[in-house]
């Protein structure tokens, strides 16, 4: 029985042709000893042809020949034409690519077609944070600068040359006839001297560690704004802003904490310099004034605490710090500034005011449409 069976495996069956059992010993080696896969598919499949041919051979005599040539066929179709080497050692010479790569394409891809990228997520410039994907604004309050050469505007006067040099001229006067001795010794900060000597026009920009604008008008925040390629925030927007991904009353949580942001401060600046908090509020030494050692107006950024977050990021000081004007052509800014005693965090709303009042404490924040990424 053993050499029977030996002999079975090494003698073709009836009807196989013999350049068939030629292709596999000659392509079977290379699939085994170099793990050619290709190699072994046509090995095995010239084998199914054999088997196939002979079991038919062996059921009816006469259809082994056909069975036998089919298989042939089969096997020889799958040699390269060049050299008579089967088609996947041919590919060896192709750069060793895979089977896989050789195979077509699927029916209806254009050659070399890709999935179309998903369209970019709409982002906002560097400076800016988004605000529940649906808009952008400022990270920080703004200071000003001259739109057309990038100097830096003072924080201390109204960024309009005919306004700035009225209120220079109003303060190197009235301040030695207010306020106590040392408030009269208090210095004008400086106005520089290209703000008085031409027409310009600010531009918004929003900057981490800075003093931020005040005595700014809302038409002229308006213009600053354009100026930057964004616009006013609408209320809507700017109180959606301030109450953070959270939604709550206060950019650090529901309910009101002394000292969070930078509202309601212990000192008034017009007390200090003018005896009267409702007095004087053009004077470009309000936003100096210190108490108790410390600054009233701080530098962007500076209160940690208050911070409206959205995704990975925060607006800072949407309460306290400066007013902010927002688009409303009757006037009304909002969030309160540092020495206004509310507690009303984003609801705080001023609307007593025109579009072209400006004091002290009246600053600019803007907000912009997304953008797409480049």
């Amino acid at each position: 029985m053993p050499t029977r069976s030996a002999e079975r495996t090494a003698r073709p069956r009836a009807g196989a042709p013999r350049e068939l059992f030629d292709v596999v010993a000659a392509c079977a080696p290379a699939a085994y000893a170099r793990k050619e896969l290709a190699c072994a598919a046509i090995a095995f499949t010239a084998l199914a042809g054999a088997a196939i041919a002979g079991c038919r051979a062996e059921r009816d005599d006469g259809g082994a020949a056909d069975a036998g040539a089919g298989a042939a066929g089969a096997a020889t179709g799958a040699m390269d034409a060049r050299g008579g080497a089967p088609a996947p050692i041919a590919s060896e010479l192709d750069g060793g690519r895979g089977a896989s790569e050789a195979a077509p394409p699927m029916l209806g891809a254009p050659h070399g077609a890709r999935p179309p990228a998903p369209p970019a997520e709409p982002r906002c410039p560097p400076e800016m944070v988004r605000v529940a994907r649906r808009f952008c604004v400022d990270r920080y309050e703004a200071v000003l600068l001259d739109r057309e050469t990038g100097l830096e505007i003072s924080a201390f006067y109204p960024p309009s040359r005919r306004t700035a040099a009225s209120v220079e001229r109003t303060w190197s006067r009235l301040r030695l006839q207010m306020g106590d001795e040392d408030a009269r010794r208090m210095e004008l900060p400086l106005l520089p001297g290209w703000q008085k000597a031409r027409d310009f026009e600010p531009r918004a920009v929003s900057r981490r560690g800075v003093l931020p604008q005040g005595y700014t008008s809302g038409a002229l925040a308006a213009l600053a704004c354009r100026n930057a390629g964004k616009r006013l925030c609408s209320l809507d927007e700017w109180r959606t802003a301030c109450r953070g991904e959270r939604d709550e009353p206060f950019p650090y949580g529901p309910t009101y904490a002394d000292g969070r942001c930078n509202v309601f401060r212990e000192g008034h600046p017009a007390v200090v310099l003018h005896r009267d908090a409702s007095r004087g509020h053009s004077d470009p030494r309000l936003n100096l004034v210190r108490v108790a050692g410390a600054p009233l107006l701080r530098r962007t950024g500076e209160t940690a605490t208050c911070a409206s977050a959205w995704e990975d990021d925060a607006v800072s000081d949407m309460v306290g710090n400066l007013d902010e004007w927002i688009d409303d052509p009757e006037g009304t800014f909002v969030g309160g500034f540092y020495a206004r005693a509310t507690r009303e965090g984003c609801m705080a709303r001023v609307e007593s005011h025109d579009f072209t009042y400006f004091d002290y404490s009246t600053g600019v924040r803007c907000c912009a449409d997304l953008r797409a990424s480049p």
